[in-house]
C-alpha cells in the first residue's frame, strides 16, 4: 500500500514537472523569436562569423564576459559594435596600451575651484558593451581595474560607488601573434571570463564577399530590432530554463574529470597541470541554458553542454610541459574528456 502511494506521488511529481517544462518551453518559444531577427540584422554587416555572433548572444543572455583570441582583421570590433546598434545600447571601444591608467577606464574626480567641490567625470566603462581591445597590452593594475568592474558590476570613484548599466558585457581581445611588450592575463583573471573564443579566418567564399562589399563602399544601416529591457527579461527566463539533475551531475563530472582524469579512466593526467575551477561548473550551467534559449527550447540537452563546453573550459585547463612538448592544446584534452565522460 505504502509502496503504491510512493509510486503515485512520484508520477504526480513527474506530471507537474512535465507541465512546468512545457510552460517554460512555450515562454521561451515566444520570447526567443527576436533572436533570428537580431542575428539577421547583425549579418547585414557581418559575413560568416556565425559562431562569434552566437557566442556574443550567449554572453549577454548568461550575464558573462567573453575573451576572444584571433589575428587582426577578423571583424571582432565590427561584430560587437553591430550587436550594440541592433539592441539600441551604448558601446565603447578601449584600446589597451602600456601607458593606460585605471582612471582612463573608470573615470576620476575633478576639482571645481569656484565651488570647492569635486565632480565625477565618468570613464568609458560606463557603457553597456565594452570592447577591451588587446587587453594583454595594458599593465596588471589596469587589467585588474577592468576585471573588478566585470565581477562587481560597479565602480568606486573617490567616496562614491556607481552601479554599471544593465546589460553589461565586456568583450576583450588578445592577439595570439605579437607577444612582445604584452602582459599576459594571469590564470586567476582569465577565470573571470565566461567564454574564451578562438576566431578563425573566413572561407574563400566569405572572403570574396567581404572584399566585394568593401569595394562597393555601400553604407548599411543597422536598425534596433530589440531593446535592453527585452534582453534583461530574456535573461530572467534563461535562469528558469529546466536542467535535469542528471545533466547537472554530467557538468560536474566533466569539470571533475579535468582535475582527476584518472578517476574517469582518461589517460591524460600527466598532461594537465591544473584543472578547471568551480566557476567552470557555474558558467557551463549558465551558458548551456542560454544556448538552449537560442535554440528556442525551455530545457537543456547533453548536446547543449557539449556545444558550449569547449569555450567555457579551454582557458581553465592548464597544460604541463609534457603536453606542450607533444604539441597538444587544451582543446585536445577537453575533447578527450568529453569523448570519455558518460553522457546521461
Amino acid at each position: 500500500m505504502l509502496h503504491r502511494m510512493g509510486i503515485d506521488n512520484q508520477q504526480k511529481e513527474e506530471e507537474i514537472m512535465q507541465t512546468d517544462i512545457q510552460q517554460i518551453t512555450k515562454a521561451v518559444e515566444e520570447k526567443s523569436r527576436y533572436v533570428k531577427t537580431l542575428t539577421d540584422e547583425i549579418e547585414k554587416i557581418m559575413v560568416g562569423q556565425h559562431y562569434l555572433i552566437e557566442r556574443l548572444l550567449i554572453g549577454i543572455l548568461a550575464n558573462g564576459h567573453i575573451l576572444v583570441e584571433g589575428v587582426p582583421g577578423l571583424a571582432k570590433t565590427t561584430a560587437v559594435k553591430t550587436l550594440a546598434q541592433a539592441i539600441a545600447i551604448t558601446f565603447r571601444r578601449i584600446q589597451f596600451t602600456p601607458d593606460l591608467l585605471p582612471a582612463d577606464l573608470m573615470g576620476t574626480q575633478i576639482y571645481l575651484p569656484k565651488t570647492g567641490d569635486f565632480t565625477v567625470n565618468k570613464g568609458p566603462l560606463f557603457s553597456n558593451i565594452i570592447l577591451a581591445d588587446e587587453i594583454n597590452r595594458a599593465p596588471a593594475k589596469v587589467q585588474s581595474a577592468l576585471l573588478e568592474a566585470m565581477q562587481e558590476r560597479q565602480i568606486t570613484i573617490g567616496d562614491e560607488t556607481f552601479k554599471l548599466e544593465d546589460p553589461f558585457l565586456v568583450m576583450a581581445t588578445q592577439n595570439p601573434i605579437e607577444q612582445e611588450g604584452t602582459y599576459p592575463l594571469p590564470e586567476a583573471q582569465l577565470d573571470r571570463f565566461m567564454l574564451k573564443l578562438r576566431v578563425s579566418y573566413p572561407t574563400k567564399k566569405e572572403e570574396k564577399e567581404i572584399m566585394q562589399r568593401i569595394a562597393d563602399r555601400r553604407s548599411i544601416d543597422i536598425n534596433p530590432v530589440t531593446s535592453p529591457q527585452e534582453i534583461v527579461e530574456s535573461r530572467d527566463l534563461v535562469d528558469h530554463i529546466y536542467i535535469d539533475d542528471k545533466l547537472q551531475d554530467y557538468i560536474v563530472d566533466i569539470v571533475f574529470a579535468t582535475r582527476d582524469p584518472k578517476a574517469y579512466g582518461i589517460d591524460v593526467e600527466e598532461m594537465i597541470a591544473y584543472g578547471a575551477s568551480p566557476r567552470a561548473s557555474i558558467y557551463l550551467n549558465q551558458a548551456a541554458k542560454a544556448y538552449a534559449f537560442l535554440q528556442g527550447r525551455g530545457y537543456v540537452t547533453p548536446q547543449d553542454v557539449k556545444s558550449i563546453g569547449l569555450d567555457v573550459l579551454r582557458h581553465r585547463v592548464l597544460l604541463t610541459y609534457e603536453a606542450e612538448a607533444e604539441e597538444l592544446t587544451s582543446d585536445d584534452i577537453i575533447m578527450k574528456i568529453f569523448d570519455n565522460v558518460e553522457v546521461p
